[in-house]
């Protein structure tokens, strides 16, 4: 990694979303200590810019409901099971944090005490202001919602000032960048014309409770190099909706 970049973070406390991916590496399924290293080397980062940092963090890269839907699985029960995994991730990644010397708490929607500590806001908030790292996993700890819903409720229960989605992408296209190399990428996008497009990124629910608290979220490439500190500085990175 380059050298930190200088400046005053225009973020106090984010809530940053990772998609499962995320730890997988190259093999995109399962988990890659390696590449969880890699992400807690990031996070470590912008922690030492003095931002509050929650996560929440999906499953894709253990297991994906729509698979086992398919299959003839109950939507619950599918949906359950990515819960769990999301718990999986979470540990993996603490573990890569703590090594990197960042305190990290873990907490579940779906209680499992000896793991993890139980979702309780206030106790979030506490370590929060503490310097600690605070992971949610179990998503909401209810089926028909995904963890991208789960990064906008709990980023308000925080009072997070943004909601930052790590992906892949650089932000949000009018067309599929990878089928088309002429795709229009959006500096910025109200909430209303980003579910009018369906935007991709994001589900609709997570989108929507968003705006009725007006949240802003920055939809941005976790591995274009600095960008996830750029954001939080306050530069122009991605896409912004808000």
């Amino acid at each position: 990694m380059s050298e930190p970049l200088k400046g005053t973070p225009k973020y106090h406390r984010i809530l940053l979303k990772l998609g499962g991916e995320a730890l997988s590496g190259e093999s995109e399924f399962g988990i890659d200590p390696r590449q969880a290293a890699w992400i807690a080397g990031i996070i470590k980062r912008v922690k030492e810019y003095g931002v509050e940092i929650a996560i929440v963090i999906g499953a894709g890269n253990l297991w994906r409901g729509q698979i086992g839907m398919e299959a003839g699985m109950e939507r619950a029960t599918a949906d359950h099971m990515g819960m769990i995994a999301t718990v999986m991730n979470a540990l993996a990644l603490q573990d890569a944090l703590e090594r990197q010397g960042v305190v990290t708490r873990v907490q579940t929607a779906i209680e499992m005490r000896s793991v993890a500590e139980p979702y309780i806001r206030l106790r979030a908030i506490r370590h929060l202001e503490k310097g600690r790292v605070v992971i949610m996993g179990g998503g909401t700890g209810n089926p028909y919602f995904t963890t991208d819903s789960a990064a906008a409720l709990r980023g308000m229960e925080i009072d997070a000032d943004v909601l930052i989605k790590a992906t892949k992408v650089d932000g949000v296209y009018a067309s599929d960048p990878k089928t088309d190399p002429n795709a229009k990428r959006y500096d910025h996008l109200t909430f209303m014309e980003a579910l009018n497009m369906r935007v991709r990124v994001l589900d609709s629910t997570a989108i929507t409770l968003c705006m009725d608290n007006q949240l802003p979220i920055i939809v941005l490439n976790l591995w274009q190099e600095g960008a996830l500190e750029r954001a939080v500085l306050g530069e122009k990175v991605g896409t912004i909706i808000s």
